[in-house]
């Protein structure tokens, strides 16, 4: 396999975490594109590391990989809306790269990341005003990762003791309209192809939040696909060398 060039942090926006890591291919261009963002609950204690080894493996098969950063809950700036405002900048920005190919972009988010991913391709109906609204660069494909697809049922279930609360700071009795604007279940139909994965053996996001939101989508007129995997748990599904991320790369060949 071609040894591939380094990774240089880019900056998208003036926050330190405001940056992605850019994994080129070992050569060529155009190519189709990769925006990966990582999983944590929207929380600080975690970042893109999470996701170099699979961003590697995205490039060395011929994907340019933006691996994004965000500001996250517990950082200046993080959760409502900061977070929401920098995954919208973030995949925006690829528009300025110029190897990529913007008719082939595809965005793959795990847990948290997963929320981020549909919401990004559910960005373009949101009304005018509204965080992150106004999409300059729009994915063809977008896949969940045993994602948060629904913020209200995440609330309502407790889910990462109290997570979706602290991203949009409140209830969705307190704060009906940021769940309108941030929950992808709320944006529904999205109009983008989706790729839902999930193991059956999540116990950290469950696998409810996949499939239920699914066949909402399937109702709504969205081409969508749900995996679940009996024997994967949360964290199978970036594994690499799991029959989880052959799912994934059978669909990412779409792009090709």
């Amino acid at each position: 396999m071609n040894r591939l060039p380094p990774a240089p942090v880019v900056r998208y926006g003036e926050h330190p975490d405001q940056v992605a890591n850019l994994h080129r291919p070992a050569r060529g261009g155009p190519w189709p594109v990769v925006v990966l963002l990582h999983g944590g609950f929207w929380r600080a204690g975690w970042d893109r590391t999470l996701m170099t080894h699979v961003a590697r493996d995205l490039a060395a098969r011929g994907f340019l990989v933006w691996n994004a950063e965000y500001r996250r809950i517990g950082q200046d700036g993080g959760g409502w809306p900061g977070t929401l405002l920098d995954a919208a900048a973030a995949i925006d920005a690829i528009a300025t790269i110029e190897e990529a190919d913007l008719d082939r972009i595809a965005v793959v988010g795990h847990s948290a990341g997963g929320h981020l991913a549909l919401w990004l391709a559910g960005r373009g109906r949101l009304p005018s005003g509204a965080p992150g609204a106004g999409a300059h660069v729009r994915p063809r494909l977008a896949v969940s990762l045993a994602g948060v697809a629904d913020l209200v049922a995440g609330a309502e279930g407790g889910l990462g003791t109290g997570a979706c609360e602290a991203l949009l700071g409140g209830s969705p009795q307190e704060v009906p309209e940021r769940y309108a604007a941030a929950s992808p279940t709320a944006l529904l139909p999205l109009g983008v192809s989706q790729l839902l994965v999930h193991g059956a053996r999540d116990d950290i996001v469950p696998p409810s939040q996949s499939s239920t939101y699914a066949a909402r989508a399937v109702a709504a007129g969205d081409h969508v696909e749900l995996v679940v995997l009996p024997e994967a748990d949360h964290f199978d599904v970036i594994e690499p060398r799991h029959e989880a991320w052959d799912v994934v790369l059978a669909r990412l060949a779409s792009l090709s």
